[in-house]
């Protein structure tokens, strides 16, 4: 299983983004502690810092960068490629910037962070043990939820300072843990099964899906109307869907109805009701309760951000 390196646009891009840490320092109140021993594929890591609140612009960088929090929640949102994502920092959440994605940025602050600065080159190494031919991104991400993710980079951050062999093995390995997390839950990637046959969904098949519930987010939608798409059953389609995207159909749906709705939240002559409505929930109050849960901000305090 080989996955193509990187499209060359990409690189030719990515030429000449700059080292991620520099463009951080550039903009934030002190600099990014990162560690001065880089890991293979010149991966880099810092232990658990804090720094005040951010309101700039980050160019787009060389390589992914992740991020966990610790500390007080706090709003961030990021603007970026027309999109709006708002959310609010916590233990176990994660934000991931990736190669090439640029944007404006808001952090309410002080806020207590780690990062990883993650070459392309390592995660396609982690990657293509996992997954089929072809190009492979990772999804942009603001305080999601993901304590496997956190906790493992929770562990790097508390090893990033020690040089001793063991502790350098121990980084090492948990690094390429974390790059797996990360391919098999925020990338899009096709995963095979340990003996070989395909599992999940084809790439065609799950916009195909995609295309249907952005097609009809105002209206009811049934795992019947799903899986009649793929000719499957309900059964057999949750569990592919699942395998392939990382998440329920349900679950699926209700962010492309909220994706939705923060677009049209941007209209303030718009009432939340009709938002509610033209993306699918009966009531304000469950379309509320969805929405705080995705973004983590009320559709009221989302639409006074704007």
């Amino acid at each position: 299983m080989q996955i193509s390196r990187i499209r060359k646009t990409r690189v030719t891009e990515a030429a000449t983004y700059g080292d991620a840490a520099s463009e951080l320092a550039r903009i934030l109140d002190q600099a990014p502690p990162v560690e001065e021993a880089a890991l293979r594929s010149h991966t880099r890591l810092t232990r658990p810092w804090g720094h005040g609140a951010l309101h700039n612009y980050l160019p787009a960088m060389d390589g992914h960068v992740v991020i966990t929090y610790y500390g007080e929640p706090q709003e961030i949102l990021w603007r970026t490629g027309g999109e709006r994502l708002l959310s609010t920092t916590r233990p176990g959440s994660i934000t991931i910037i990736p190669h090439g994605h640029d944007g404006n940025w808001d952090i309410a602050g002080p806020i207590g962070v780690s990062h990883v600065f993650l070459p392309e080159e390592r995660l396609l190494a982690s990657a293509a043990q996992l997954a089929t031919g072809g190009d492979l991104d990772l999804v942009p991400r603001v305080g999601f939820d993901d304590p496997i993710a956190a906790r493992m980079m929770e562990m790097l951050g508390r090893e990033a300072h020690a040089g001793d062999p063991s502790s350098r093995l121990f980084v090492e390995q948990a690094t390429d843990l974390l790059c797996t997390q990360l391919v098999r839950g925020h990338s899009t990637y096709r995963a095979l099964s340990d003996s070989g046959p395909r599992r999940g969904l084809a790439a065609w098949q799950v916009r195909k899906v995609t295309d249907y519930m952005r097609g009809h987010l105002g209206a009811p939608i049934g795992l019947d109307d799903l899986a009649g798409l793929l000719g499957m059953t309900r059964f057999h389609f949750c569990t592919v869907f699942r395998q392939a995207t990382g998440t329920t159909p349900h679950e699926w749906l209700v962010r492309l109805r909220i994706e939705r709705a923060q677009q049209l939240l941007a209209d303030l002559q718009l009432p939340i009701t009709h938002v509610a409505l033209a993306v699918g929930y009966e009531t304000p109050s469950s379309f509320a309760a969805s929405f705080r849960k995705v973004t983590g901000a009320t559709p009221t305090a989302y639409r006074r951000s704007l």
